[in-house]
């Protein structure tokens, strides 16, 4: 493993802190994607920690988000919305009605669906769900302009497209006469 302490950054001549997570030598050829897991661990358990205290567990904000904004969804579309699995979202749909801030009713047209609806009692969560994002927003961006608010947004939008395009199989050409 490579032991790193503080690194001078060139561009600034500042004292960037060392790594959270020591960085294994086989990681070295990847130190953006190093800096992800890194930075996507730290954000998730920083978010855990604030949402606990409003009562939900990183993944259900979004899934409250979603019908808030839509309102009630069928449960295979929040799988998709969330780029989810079924699994995943029947567990954190359970948890969310036992919470008392989504309904689960039977579809009208085809008793096999399930259609997800927030409840009343979800409206008084919306708010403090807003102000944990924007605090969560806040301390991930402290010391940033503008302007590097907007670079950082723009390059991790670009790694997503990179990702997104790299994971889509190829659609088949047809063979041209």
């Amino acid at each position: 493993m490579e032991e790193s302490g503080p690194e001078a950054d060139p561009a600034t001549g500042t004292t960037r802190p060392s790594p959270t997570v020591p960085v294994p030598g086989a990681a070295l050829s990847g130190p953006i994607s190093h800096a992800i897991f890194r930075l996507a661990r730290l954000h998730r358990m920083y978010a855990g920690q604030l949402l606990r205290r409003i009562g939900l567990h990183p993944g259900q904000e979004l899934v409250m988000m979603h019908l808030w904004e839509l309102g009630a969804q069928r449960q295979i579309d929040l799988v998709r919305l969330l780029d989810s699995d079924a699994a995943t979202m029947t567990r954190t749909v359970r948890r969310l009605e036992q919470a008392g801030f989504v309904r689960r009713r039977p579809s009208p047209t085809d008793k096999r669906v399930s259609i997800i609806e927030p409840t009343a009692a979800s409206q008084a969560l919306r708010e403090e769900v807003e102000r944990v994002w924007s605090r969560l927003e806040d301390i991930s961006t402290a010391g940033l302009s503008d302007e590097e608010r907007t670079d950082a947004l723009r390059a991790l939008e670009r790694l997503e497209q990179n990702l997104v395009r790299a994971s889509t199989p190829p659609t088949p050409q047809a063979p041209t006469p």
